[in-house]
């Protein structure tokens, strides 16, 4: 039995068009805009960066963080969609170091968060954020366990106290922080002389958890 696909065409016209496929039944399809142009252009896309440096750790993280972006979306609403996490080695000491970006999902139900960081910036120029994150400095994390290095590690020259490199982990949608639930940041390094500023950029959309 033959079947026939047709599809409408975007941009309001609501032509219809045949949806083409290969000779072995694969339907052939084409990404229109670049990955993420999308959900940024509904004005969902927001990226927020610490301005004051904290010392990195020398050993695993526990339960404190760097930086806690949560989502205070009630349940059934918004999640967030990390795209990505990153870090700036803002001060170093005289030596050459390494650093790397830890990661924490802490449960949903966490406790709120302060709101220490207010100046969360849409990658679509939104004037102002509308939404329902808190990011804070220091939060405590509810599961000491849930801690993974994430993306390549950073370098810092032995040339004196000057900035360093940045370590960026490209999470592309493989972490989703869902209503009440947070995402935390720690760099670990070979030093404490190495201090960092870190950031999130993420998408928020309601999506089925199920």
């Amino acid at each position: 039995m033959e079947s026939k696909l047709r599809g409408k065409r975007d941009g309001g016209s609501g032509e219809e068009v045949d949806i083409k496929a290969t000779r072995h039944g694969s339907v052939l399809a084409s990404q229109y805009l670049p990955y993420g142009a999308a959900l940024t252009a509904k004005g969902d896309s927001w990226q927020v960066m610490a301005t004051s440096a904290i010392a990195a750790l020398v050993v695993r993280p526990t339960d404190t963080a760097m930086l806690t972006l949560w989502n205070g979306e009630a349940a059934g609403g918004k999640s967030y969609i990390i795209e990505r996490v990153f870090t700036h080695a803002l001060v170093t000491g005289t030596q050459q170091d390494m650093f790397g970006i830890w990661l924490c999902l802490n449960d949903i139900g966490m406790s709120t968060v302060d709101a220490d960081i207010t100046a969360i910036c849409s990658n679509r120029a939104v004037a102002n954020y509308g939404g329902n994150a808190l990011v804070d400095v220091g939060a405590t994390v509810t599961d000491i366990a849930g801690w993974f290095p994430w993306g390549p590690s950073g370098e810092v020259e032995a040339t004196g106290v000057l900035p360093g490199s940045i370590a960026c982990a490209e999470v592309n949608g493989r972490i989703i922080v869902p209503p009440s639930a947070g995402l935390s940041i720690t760099v670990v390094a070979g030093t404490v002389d190495v201090d960092c500023c870190c950031g999130f950029h993420w998408y928020e959309e309601v999506i089925d958890l199920a």
